[in-house]
């Protein structure tokens, strides 16, 4: 029988260094990092994501060395039995915060025959919130809007058939049909053709004649082709709404929704099933099928046939934080649609306390901001700068009190009523 263990302790979430981060001190994610004495920091070096969490890729670890998975395993208990019991024994969620400087490529999972069962039983939505000011690109745009960019913009026009434009214009009887077409003949374009098209259009942005219907969209277009010359994903500003958010401020994304990550700091928190095959349209994957903003080989059959093209507006995908029973005034709840996570985000003036709950379920929090401690059981701990990461098991109730900068945190959680 394994010993007992604290329910509260330390983690060393892992970092990655992915070309698209933000470079050194400027990463939140670097930063971030440096809360393990024993990371090698690098001035020059782009740091992407810190990873929070169980994933075979970059797992968490406690500070003995312990993966945080194999220590879950000898304390069940962590976990709690209703979470056992409804996701077996791991965590069902990803935890990340990611620092972004260039955008990420829109990719999809590849479609698997068995893949298309195990989502059915275990989608992969995920939520982001903005640490800083953030955008994305999130879902296709109302039909609507697609269409007066395809009267507005003669480039983006020109690489769609007249019959697919004419479908989408006119109130279509398969809405999602005419968006496949649409899409479809987008993605499929010859690169000679997308080349052509991609610097008419820079060139008129740069010469200023930009018509009204493009102003919000412009500059962004610019941006990318810049980042990722000559990339069909550059058209995907006038497919895909483009999301702005404060920090603070959060979308949530259902399985099968179209989205790419474009600049800013923020927290992600995914369903991950390492196990199994994931079927979702994510920034995050092993295996994925690439749509745009990428040098890599794009599969355009396999990713036209596996989305759903499900599409509204940007504002449907966006997550109001709402109190949460149980707690004070500076602890607030991202709580979306489905079992397998939520996130409370604490914001403690200096000097101050907040208790969360015993929650029924594991959760990680990070400190983004400040100092101060956790008090659990009977013990307290120090929280010594930002970028700290802990684990809190079911079950147990926390105290924060904030130094005298205040204490910022985020805890992502899961648990079944």
């Amino acid at each position: 029988m394994a010993a007992s263990t604290k329910p509260v302790f330390r983690l060393i979430a892992g970092a990655n260094s992915y070309d698209w981060g933000k470079i050194g001190r400027t990463s939140k994610a670097g930063q971030y990092a440096c809360a393990d004495p024993e990371f090698k920091f690098q001035e020059d070096k782009p740091y992407s994501e810190l990873w929070m969490g169980t994933h075979p890729t970059l797992p968490s670890r406690l500070e003995s060395g312990e993966k945080l998975y194999d220590h879950l395993q000898a304390h069940p208990e962590l976990l709690g039995d209703s979470v056992r019991n409804r996701f077996g024994g791991d965590l069902p969620f990803l935890f990340k915060v990611l620092a972004i400087q260039k955008a990420l490529s829109i990719q999809a999972h590849p479609n698997k025959k068995l893949a298309e069962k195990l989502h059915k039983e275990r989608p992969n939505p995920e939520m982001a919130i903005a640490i800083t000011p953030f955008s994305g690109f999130c879902n296709f745009r109302p039909l609507s809007e697609i269409s007066t960019f395809l009267s507005a913009v003669p480039e983006f026009a020109a690489l769609v058939p007249q019959s697919a434009i004419s479908a989408i214009s006119s109130p279509p009887s398969d809405p999602k049909s005419a968006l496949r077409d649409v899409f479809s003949a987008i993605m499929s374009a010859p690169d000679t053709q997308v080349q052509t098209e991609l610097a008419k259009l820079i060139k008129r942005y740069e010469a200023g004649g930009a018509s009204p219907a493009e102003v919000s969209v412009a500059d962004l277009a610019q941006t990318l082709e810049k980042q990722y010359p000559g990339d069909v994903g550059v058209f995907c500003v006038f497919l895909l709404n483009v999301v702005e958010l404060n920090p603070g401020e959060a979308m949530f994304l259902q399985a099968d929704e179209p989205h790419a990550y474009i600049s800013g700091v923020h927290g992600y928190v995914g369903c991950v099933y390492s196990s199994t095959p994931n079927l979702t349209f994510t920034t995050f994957a092993d295996n994925v099928v690439r749509a745009g903003l990428t040098p890599k080989l794009r599969d355009v059959p396999t990713l036209v046939s596996m989305l759903t093209y499900n599409s509204g507006p940007a504002d449907a995908q966006r997550m109001e934080p709402k109190p949460f029973p149980g707690t004070d005034a500076f602890t607030t709840l991202y709580d979306p649609p489905i079992p397998e996570f939520s996130v409370l985000l604490t914001d403690i003036p200096a000097l101050d306390t907040a208790s969360h709950r015993a929650l029924q379920g594991p959760s990680i929090f990070i400190v983004t901001s400040g100092t101060g401690s956790v008090s659990f059981q009977g013990e307290t701990e120090p929280i010594e700068s930002e970028g700290q990461v802990w684990f809190a098991g079911a079950g147990t109730s926390l105290t924060f009190k904030a130094g005298d900068q205040g204490l910022v945190l985020y805890r992502a959680f899961v648990q079944v009523e």
